[in-house]
Parts: structure tokens; C-alpha cells; sequence
């Protein structure tokens, strides 16, 4: 029997169903922007239970739709999720202060690290880590972009993991007294969550990928939420997110 508090919480008109439009436009200008760059890195974070095949998340679903729209040859999209990636080590904050990033921390193998850019420890320390693969698209693309699920009005865990792993880079030239290595590329940010959070969390990402030394223009920075409503957990609520989210971004 579904619960009359239930019945009145569906009742209010979700913020995704009212603004279907406006997100559909905010897609579209992302699209038209990565349409004037020449190679774009997507990267997503949210995972799913790999026996459900046909499961995959919303924001996953949001970058498979831009790589098939742009094309393969210009947009590589990596599954951060599925790569064997190490904490970060807190080299920022040691007993010894902060020696993050140094040149010392470069990875030294050519294939892995051709720019000799990629500077982690947790990366040496860790011979089968592959946070290499990521830097290594990285530094030869003009665009990243972040996607992540919005998970207790934070960042999911597999994003914060990776993004605490790249301080290397915002380290060089705010510690270090380095050059921004990353000055010349786009970075942007795209949050899917279902009703709590998901702007604030967008505007700090923003702010991170800023202090990390990107450049981050507005059409990249956006999040879909199904519901400005923090206490509409109902079922039906999440089963009506799925037509809506679908809906919105023809998936």
C-alpha cells in the first residue's frame, strides 16, 4: 500500500520534470562547445554491480551519449571505475612537509609517462597501479571531463579517490613554484544525483578544478538532479527519475 505522505510527496512537481528543457539546453551547449575542441578525455566515476550487464549509472550514460555524438576518433572515454587505482598517500601534509609532486616522484618509464609530467608517489610505491593511464590521455588532450554520481551530497568515493591522486598536478605550481602543466586544457564537471545536493557539489568541483590550474568554462559545468526534494525517497520516485533522465537526454 503506498503511504498518503508518499502520495503527497510525488504530488510536488520535480525539479527535473519542470525543467527538462533547461537541462536538455544545458547539454546541448556542452555538446556545441566539445565540438570546437580536438581531442576530449571523458572520464567517469560511478559504478555499477558488474553482473548487471544492462545497469549502467546516469552520468556513465550522459558521457557514452557525447562520445557516440562526437565520435571516437576525436572523444576517448575512460572508466575510471574499472582501473586498479591507489589511495592517495597525503604526501601534501607528511612529517617532512609537503613533497608531492616532486621530480623525484616522476615515473620513470617512458611508455607509461612519455612528458615525464606524471609525478606520484603512491604511483611508484604501487608497481600495478594505473592512475598512468589516465595522466597520459590527459596530457595529450585539450578537454577533460569529469562525471560523477552525487552520493550523501558528496562527490562519489571512486572520483574523490582519483581526483585526491592528481593533487601532483595543482601541487607543482602552487607549491613547487612550477609551471601549470595543465593551463592549456579544459576541464569541466557533470554531477547526476537524484534529490540532494548535486549544485553545490558541481560549484566546488568547479573551484577544485580551478585551483588545480584548468581552464573551466561554464558550458561544462552542470548537474541533473531529479528532485530539489532532500526527503522524497520513495520508490516510485527513483523508478520516475529513470523515465525523466531518459527522456531529457534521448538515451
Amino acid at each position: 500500500m503506498i503511504k498518503l505522505t508518499d502520495l503527497l510527496l510525488e504530488a510536488q512537481l520535480t525539479s527535473s520534470e519542470q525543467d527538462m528543457d533547461f537541462y536538455a539546453k544545458k547539454y546541448k551547449k556542452t555538446i556545441d562547445y566539445l565540438r570546437t575542441k580536438n581531442k576530449v578525455l571523458l572520464l567517469t566515476t560511478s559504478n555499477r554491480w558488474s553482473g548487471h550487464k544492462d545497469d549502467i549509472a546516469k552520468s556513465t550514460q550522459i558521457a557514452f551519449k557525447i562520445q557516440e555524438l562526437l565520435g571516437k576518433e576525436k572523444v576517448t572515454l575512460i572508466d575510471t571505475t574499472k582501473l586498479n587505482i591507489f589511495p592517495c598517500e597525503g604526501n601534501v601534509s607528511s612529517k617532512w612537509g609537503n613533497h608531492c609532486g616532486t621530480k623525484d616522484a616522476s615515473l620513470k618509464d617512458k611508455d607509461k609517462n612519455p612528458t615525464g609530467d606524471h609525478r606520484c608517489w603512491a604511483s611508484i610505491n604501487n608497481k600495478s597501479d594505473e592512475l598512468w593511464k589516465i595522466s597520459k590521455e590527459l596530457f595529450e588532450s585539450d578537454t577533460v571531463l569529469f562525471f560523477a554520481s552525487v552520493r550523501w551530497g558528496q562527490t562519489n568515493g571512486f572520483y574523490q579517490k582519483l581526483i585526491e591522486r592528481l593533487t601532483w598536478i595543482e601541487n607543482r605550481h602552487s607549491t613547487l613554484g612550477e609551471k601549470n602543466i595543465v593551463k592549456n586544457i579544459d576541464a569541466g564537471f557533470i554531477a547526476v544525483g537524484q534529490n540532494w545536493n548535486g549544485r553545490t557539489v558541481t560549484e566546488t568541483q568547479k573551484d577544485v578544478l580551478q585551483f588545480f590550474g584548468f581552464k573551466t568554462p561554464d558550458e561544462l559545468f552542470w548537474n541533473w538532479q531529479f528532485t530539489d526534494n532532500p526527503l522524497d525517497e520513495t520508490p516510485r520516485s527513483y523508478k520516475k527519475a529513470i523515465t525523466v533522465f531518459d527522456n531529457t537526454f534521448e538515451i
